[in-house]
């Protein structure tokens, strides 16, 4: 299914229009006033990935059906928010159920568009959000740290584990640093992400602004890339404004509209690719006559699991993933034509799937 995003910035910073357009949809009111997203609105949209449709046409299938992106579209935070101020902590509940969080920062000047900080920031803006973000973990962390402790000192070994990430967490954040920089080791990842700490999940700077900044930012831009650069973090340039006028349009005028902005691809596949990276995530596709179809899947993952997103009985019931790499695939002529070359693998539990494999899963169950 792609991965879950959750929208977050300071109210007006243009959340709901970047949400809006990026989903073709007015699910989410855009007004110029705070607090016009109560509920988080929820849309998908699809992933653009030119290899599906080859693999389509090779395969002669009767439908195409691309991977999904959820976005979330969580309320504007303000300064207290950990505290309740404003909507207070239902929104930091919103964030926790997400993958990532696009952070969305105004680069833009518009007297028309009130800003509730009276002038525009990007920095301040992401300082206010992490800092809510942090104090909502610590406080977490320092109620948790009780429990952990005492049973760590009845010899309950899952606590003593999860205690010593705790407290490396807890310590990280009271330097006034977000859990994503505590260096975690490969065993202790799982006790690590049962803290469920806002702050340990991956980010992406978004940076809005007016239409002719759209291809080369502006000042405000750069401050930002250099602070992501900074955290080891991801940021892209956007005009929420540009992705409403593109989802107007129909599919043979959209390249035409963006080239004469100076653009070779929409915000949404640039969202799309720096997500992808950052949650570091790949795709994998299943081909034939009634349907070719694409999935996610994180990196790394094996063949057993891979199938698992497509059904959990393929994954129960396991034998073998015949696997065609999607060079060989488009260059060979389709499945049956690498087949006969050799080129066609029989994989089995052990094998990590790559990025664009053309799989067809043998399972009984």
């Amino acid at each position: 299914m792609g991965f879950n995003c959750g929208i977050v910035g300071l109210p007006n910073v243009g959340k709901s229009t970047l949400f809006n357009a990026l989903t073709a949809s007015a699910a989410a009111a855009a007004a110029n006033f705070p607090f016009c997203t109560i509920e988080p609105n929820v849309g998908r949209v699809a992933v653009p990935d030119e290899r599906l449709g080859r693999i389509a046409l090779i395969a002669k299938s009767a439908k195409v059906i691309p991977t999904q992106l959820e976005f979330v579209d969580i309320a504007g935070l303000v300064a207290g928010a950990s505290r309740g101020e404003g909507l207070g902590n239902q929104f930091l509940g919103h964030i926790r159920e997400v993958d990532a969080i696009l952070h969305l920062l105004r680069c833009f000047d518009d007297p028309d568009v009130v800003h509730v900080g009276g002038t525009v920031d990007p920095l301040r803006d992401a300082e206010i959000i992490d800092t809510e973000l942090m104090l909502a973990d610590l406080d977490s962390l320092e109620r948790r740290l009780v429990g952990l402790l005492k049973r760590a000192r009845g010899g309950d070994k899952d606590a003593k584990e999860s205690l010593a990430v705790a407290e490396r967490a807890a310590a990280v954040l009271r330097e006034g640093r977000p859990a994503r920089t505590v260096l975690v080791a490969e065993e202790e990842k799982k006790a690590f992400a049962g803290l469920q700490l806002l702050t340990s999940k991956p980010v992406l700077y978004v940076c809005n602004v007016e239409e002719g900044d759209a291809a080369a930012g502006n000042a405000l831009t750069a401050r930002v890339a250099a602070q992501a650069a900074r955290e080891g973090a991801a940021a892209v340039i956007i005009s929420a404004r540009i992705e409403a006028e593109v989802a107007e349009l129909a599919e043979d005028e959209r390249s035409e509209y963006l080239a004469s902005l100076g653009l070779t691809e929409t915000g949404l596949t640039q969202v799309i690719g720096a997500g992808y990276g950052l949650l570091e995530l790949i795709t994998f596709f299943t081909a034939g006559p009634k349907e070719s179809r694409a999935w996610t899947i994180r990196r790394g993952t094996k063949a057993p699991a891979a199938a698992g997103v497509i059904h959990s009985d393929f994954e129960k019931g396991f034998i073998r993933a015949e696997t065609i790499a999607y060079d060989d695939f488009i260059s060979l002529g389709g499945e049956q034509p690498a087949r006969e070359a050799g080129r066609m693998r029989s994989e089995g539990r052990d094998y990590l799937v790559a990025d664009g494999d053309i799989l067809l899963f043998r399972f009984n169950v």
